[in-house]
């Protein structure tokens, strides 16, 4: 088992061809922050650069996936955001590499969005998603908006995304969202074995089918989440996106002023 350069908050360990990452930040439910991004991001292009790694699984320790954006960093002016890649350094990332999340326990925000970067996700009984930025005064800008609706009802998408309502995983497979659905514990077990069935066929073969979808799908969402950044960008700084963590940080109800 080998540590991401530089911080201890995400780990990574190779399995016969298979990548797998994990993010071990069990004091903050696994939040992403400016340091765990860039340790990502680091995972991700080396799992882009080997060509022994065929498949990587993206998974969250101590029975959390992750809690999404960690907010008591962003009240105080960290970022998890990396220009040109979007957050945790992968939901605008053009990930060659077939990419699985394992998903036990909450999904949030971020979280979610992390998911739905991947190619496909196993998940426990008890995960939770959900994408619940406006309760806090922002929105789901890495892929939320636009990929949620393309994996689930529309109707189903727009109900979440506005209430900030959360999805358990049992109706999560029910829509469609996730591909296999198994006992709490047991999600990154059946993941690697998804892994492993799809590591066992011929790598020119797997390259090929992901570029072929990803040009159907994934370039286009490219081009939507930089055009709705017009619409997102008043909302990320506006006061109520300060007022938002901040209230979260000091554990009391927002007081939005509409701007």
């Amino acid at each position: 088992m080998t540590e991401a350069t530089g911080t201890p908050a995400v780990r990574t360990e190779e399995r016969d061809g298979v990548f797998v990452i994990t993010i071990d930040r069990p004091q903050a439910r696994n939040a992403i922050d400016g340091a765990t991004a860039r340790a990502l991001a680091a995972t991700v292009d080396e799992l882009d650069a080997r060509d022994d790694l065929v498949v990587g699984v993206l998974t969250g320790a101590n029975g959390v996936f992750s809690a999404g954006m960690d907010l008591k960093a962003r009240a105080q002016g960290d970022t998890p955001i990396i220009e040109g890649r979007g957050f945790a350094g992968i939901t605008r990332m053009e990930i060659k590499t077939p990419l699985i999340a394992a998903v036990e326990g909450y999904a949030l925000g971020g979280g979610t969005e992390m998911a739905l970067a991947c190619d496909m996700i196993v998940a426990a009984r008890n995960a939770t998603f959900g994408q619940p930025e406006v309760h806090w005064g922002i929105v789901a800008p890495e892929g939320g908006m636009i990929r949620l609706p393309e994996r689930i009802p529309r109707n189903i998408a727009l109900e979440l995304l506005l209430t900030g309502d959360t999805l358990p995983a049992p109706r999560a497979e029910q829509l469609g969202l996730v591909n296999h659905l198994t006992e709490p514990g047991e999600a990154l077990t059946q993941a690697l074995e998804l892994a492993h069935r799809v590591a066992q066929n011929a790598p020119l073969a797997i390259a090929a089918v992901k570029r072929v979808v990803n040009e159907r799908t994934a370039f286009r969402d490219k081009d939507a989440l930089r055009d709705q950044d017009q619409y997102v960008e008043p909302v990320l700084t506006s006061l109520d996106a300060m007022e938002g963590p901040r209230a979260f940080a000091e554990k009391r109800p927002p007081h939005w002023q509409g701007r």
